[in-house]
């Protein structure tokens, strides 16, 4: 497989495999046949709406589509010969049959953003400014493709963010420059990208299901670091992300790039007062730094002061947007023009004067521990699927900003047991799942529960630390399901 490098390459007559039919591998599907390959889908799925209809396209285009647990038991076979390729989404396990099977054959397996690498035209290709992270991936994303449009560049935010980096890859119309999203899962398939720039915004234990433990997931998220060009984004704040790119093999000249919610050092953005100033891509830069932005600038700043994340966010997204030769002036524009995710610190409403803000996206401690870090008085609405990871250190870090909690969802008995250790003053409603799955119902309890803990003043935060596929399809509509509660609340009405 070392000679496919780009889109040019000979693709025709590889007999592929591409593990599931969501919108990565659709993706992956239809660019490999695009390619002449020969293309053998397998997903346990039983075709919902969306997976029959992709299931039919590709079959228009020759595909082989296997629907069907049945058919993930095992690596498909061709009649020709061996499989060649094994391109999998980015939620499939290694220790998977298929997945397993491949790897002890010896057949190369790459993700979707391997093959996307691989599948750039040999010159011209846009060049690619990657993050991964425990928390806060999308925003910084999203925040760096406002920068770069705001500098009159075409680009679009791609990978883990929403829209396949195939998708980018092969778009009729060249981007001028990528802003790529990776989980570690992506990463972890990955063996090739040399990416402009590259970041890790933070580490904490997350995915430890899937990875088998920290050190895995750990090692995944610092393979981003790997062939970087220019600049090596690190978090000078969380010691881990510069040890990554101390030990990363990167291309001759690559710079080593620490943002800092302090003031900068040398080679560094960070905080000068509320500016946010840059001390890494000025030419005087032992005696001068470049203004970039101001606080009023990131989302909630023009408020009051904008939550700490946000404002490290900002940084990391500017440092990547300066090494991509992005000016100061489109930094700050880019930052004035980014509305945040729906599920990210959204404020809903207040409610006798009670505020009420969605956090849906925290699906881990981290990203909750950043949320709750944000407001003084708290009522946490929290729960879910935990995957694997502790809750004591998150609890113990707010505890003297609870005024109680509501928990739901399959794992709360967990976060109850650590609020007991460590805040044992806090009052603690479980809420349980309703036999009949009524999701609505459980918000409309947990709101209410909420209300009566709550004083004026208050936020109600849902921040739930934990995953949401329990209870709900993904983490946005737990949050749109949180967002309409509160507003029939509001109201007055009730399901």
């Amino acid at each position: 497989m070392a000679g496919l490098t780009s889109r040019e390459s000979d693709w025709a007559g590889l007999r592929t495999v591409v593990t599931g039919l969501g919108v990565s591998g659709f993706a992956a599907a239809d660019a490999l046949l695009e390619r002449g390959a020969h293309v053998i889908v397998v997903d346990a799925g039983n075709g919902s709406t969306d997976q029959a209809e992709r299931a039919r396209i590709l079959e228009i285009l020759d595909a082989d589509v296997r629907l069907g647990p049945e058919h993930t038991q095992a690596l498909p076979e061709y009649a020709e010969g061996p499989v060649d390729l094994v391109v999998t989404s980015p939620g499939w396990r290694p220790d998977q049959p298929v997945l397993a099977a491949a790897a002890g054959a010896g057949i190369p397996i790459w993700g979707e953003v391997e093959l996307a690498w691989r599948m750039r035209p040999a010159a011209g290709g846009a060049p690619w400014l990657t993050v991964t992270g425990t928390n806060g991936k999308t925003t910084t994303v999203q925040m760096l493709a406002s920068m770069l449009r705001a500098a009159g560049l075409r680009t679009i935010a791609a990978g883990n963010v929403g829209t396949p980096i195939l998708e980018a890859i092969m778009d009729p119309e060249p981007y001028d420059v990528i802003a790529v999203e990776l989980s570690s899962f992506q990463l972890h398939w990955s063996e090739s990208i040399s990416a402009l720039a590259s970041c890790v915004l933070n580490v904490a234990p997350d995915h430890l299901d899937w990875h088998g433990g920290p050190d895995a997931y750990a090692a995944a998220k610092a393979k981003i670091y790997e062939h970087t060009q220019v600049a090596c984004v690190y978090n000078h704040d969380d010691k881990a992300t510069e040890a990554m790119v101390e030990e990363a093999d990167v291309i001759e000249g690559c710079r080593a790039i620490g943002f800092t919610l302090g003031t900068p050092g040398l080679s560094m953005l960070g905080l000068v007062e509320d500016v946010l100033a840059d001390r890494a891509f000025v030419e005087e830069r032992k005696s001068s730094a470049a203004e970039l932005a101001t606080l009023r600038d990131v989302p909630g700043g023009a408020e009051g002061a904008p939550p700490p994340h946000l404002v490290a966010d900002a940084l990391a997204a500017a440092a990547l947007a300066r090494a991509a030769g992005v000016p100061p002036a489109a930094v700050q524009a880019g930052l004035r023009d980014f509305v945040p995710d729906t599920h990210r610190i959204t404020e809903i409403g207040e409610i006798d004067g009670v505020r009420f803000v969605n956090d849906s996206k925290a699906t881990n401690p981290h990203a909750a521990a950043a949320s709750l870090s944000a407001y003084e008085h708290i009522v946490w609405i929290a729960g879910g699927q935990l995957k694997g990871a502790e809750v004591d250190d998150l609890v113990a870090g707010a505890a003297d900003r609870l005024r109680g909690a509501v928990l739901l969802g399959q794992d709360r008995a967990q976060i109850a047991t650590a609020l007991t250790r460590h805040a044992p003053q806090i009052p603690v409603v479980e809420v349980p799942t309703a036999d009949t799955g009524d999701v609505t119902a459980v918000m409309d309890e947990a709101i209410e529960a909420a209300l009566t803990l709550a004083r004026p003043g208050d936020v109600v935060l849902l921040a739930p630390a934990a995953a949401s596929l329990d209870m709900f399809a993904h983490y946005g509509a737990r949050g749109d399901v949180f967002t309409e509660a509160v507003r029939r609340r509001a109201g007055g009405e009730r399901s």
